[in-house]
Parts: structure tokens; sequence; C-alpha cells
């Protein structure tokens, strides 16, 4: 996938502040220090598009970037931080069910997990939070480096249980090595083209 431009359109706090031009958009979605932001500036080519943030669960926007004038990545909030107060979390709460809720342009989730570590309850919940909405999602497995290719598919099979995944796969992505980027891309424009939208890749 060649990305030609990337535009940060808009860090939205409720719904009336999406964009309404139709273009269809994938979301991204794991716990705080998951490596969400490094997976998703691996996947655009750039070092720091999507920024980490300083202070770990106190990020309530989602963020809009436009790719290629083409569809959207929605970078939502992190979660499950443990210093996140109560407040906070029913924040947090208020804007993912929002999101949810009333996007029209929503095609897909890719929940991220760390590859090392079983699935949080967390995690669970927002797997769980998806189908609920009737979303469909992908799980991606960060941090694959950390681990051998050879104990790659234990490592799935934990994850899948956890979660009670029945996803076609679990995808490992390294932002550390840039490995795992071609099948997500494929698997990202696959998704547009079930649904319709035809992306130019070159």
């Amino acid at each position: 996938m060649k990305i030609k431009n990337v535009e940060l359109v808009i860090s939205a706090m409720k719904k009336d502040q999406y964009p309404d031009d139709g273009l269809p958009e994938v979301a991204f979605v794991g716990r705080s220090n998951v490596g969400k932001s490094s997976s998703i500036n691996t996947l655009l080519g750039r070092k720091s598009l999507a920024r980490v943030s300083q202070n770990p669960g106190k990020t309530r926007t989602i963020n809009f970037y436009k790719i290629n004038n083409e569809f959207y990545f929605v970078d939502l909030p992190g979660y499950g931080y443990a210093k996140m107060s109560k407040d906070s979390r029913k924040e947090w709460g208020r804007v993912m069910e929002e999101y949810f809720q009333n996007s029209k342009d929503l095609k897909h989730i890719f929940l991220l997990v760390d590859i090392r570590h079983e699935p949080k309850e967390d995690d669970v919940m927002m797997h769980s939070y998806a189908v609920h909405y009737n979303i469909p999602v992908t799980v991606i497995a960060t941090k694959s480096d950390k681990i051998s290719r050879g104990a790659y598919q234990k490592a799935f099979s934990v994850i899948r249980k956890k979660l009670n995944y029945t996803g076609e796969k679990v995808m490992p992505i390294s932002a550390l090595k840039k490995t795992g980027t071609d099948e997500i891309w494929s698997h990202i424009i696959n998704i547009f083209e079930n649904d319709g939208y035809v992306i130019a890749v070159d």
C-alpha cells in the first residue's frame, strides 16, 4: 500500500465533530501502552504521526487520520490504565459508546493486544463491546518481535481462547522490525472492497 498523504482531520470528543464526507473508516483500539500509536505509525510509514501520550490514560479524543483522501484510520482512546479515575473511565465509556453508535462509516475494528500476554478483562470487554454493536473485529498482536515465530501459534491460541475470538486470524505486527504490515494492509483493502469501496494501492 503506497501512502501518499496523511492528514489528522480532527481530534473529536463528540459525534457532531466526526467527519461527514462519507469515507470509510477502520478503527484501532487497545490498552494503554499496548503499542497502538507505534503500530499505526508503522502501518502509515510515519515516525510520529500518532503520538504516544506522555500521560497514559489521559487522552479522551478520537483522532481521525485521512489516508490518501480515500479512507480514515480512527485512533480510539486507550483503556485499562491503572491510575485512571472513576470519572475518567465514565468519560472514556461515553466517548467510545457514542462513536460506536453514531459513526455511519465505521467498517471494522482492529483490537490490539500484546502477543506476550493473555488478554486482560478490559480487552475481553472491548471485544464483547464490538460484537454487541455488530462491528467486525480483527485482533492484531503487537510486539511480535518479542517472541520467536515458532511461539506464535501458541500465543494466538491463548488470545483466541481468552477473547472468545472467532475471527479469521490473529495478525502479528512489530513496530520495531516493521513486520506484519503487508498482511494487515491486504486485510484492510479487502475489508473496503467487500463493502464496495475500491482503494488505490499504487
